[in-house]
C-alpha cells in the first residue's frame, strides 16, 4: 500500500469519526431538547449514546480495534480504566463514611 492510499484511508476514518461524533452529540442534545420519553428512558438514551460515542472515539481517533495487534492496546486501556474506577469508588466510599461519622 502506498503512502497516498494510506493517507486517504486515514482521512476517511477521521472524517467518519468526526461525523459519527457530531451525530451522536446532536442526538443526545435532541433527546434533552424534545423530551418524548420518561426520565428513566431519557437517561438510558443518553447513557447509550454516550457509550456509542466512546466506542466511536476508540475506533476512529485512538485506532483501537479488535485485531490481534490492537488487542494489547485495548487491554491496557481497559485495565487503566479499571484502576481509575477503583480509585474513584474508593475515594467516594471513604468520603461517604466520613460524612456519615461527622453528621450527628
Amino acid at each position: 500500500m502506498n503512502r497516498s492510499t494510506a493517507y486517504r484511508r486515514d482521512l476517511l476514518a477521521y472524517g467518519l469519526g468526526l461525523l459519527s461524533a457530531l451525530l451522536l452529540t446532536a442526538a443526545a442534545f435532541a433527546l434533552v431538547q424534545w423530551p418524548t420519553f420518561s426520565t428513566n428512558g431519557l437517561l438510558t438514551g443518553i447513557y447509550v449514546l454516550g457509550l456509542l460515542q466512546i466506542i466511536a472515539h476508540f475506533r476512529f481517533f485512538l485506532h483501537i480495534g479488535w485485531t490481534k495487534s490492537k488487542r494489547e492496546d485495548l487491554q491496557l486501556l481497559l485495565f487503566s480504566s479499571l484502576i481509575i474506577l477503583l480509585m474513584v469508588a474508593g475515594t467516594v466510599a471513604v468520603l461517604a463514611n466520613l460524612r456519615m461519622r461527622m453528621m450527628p
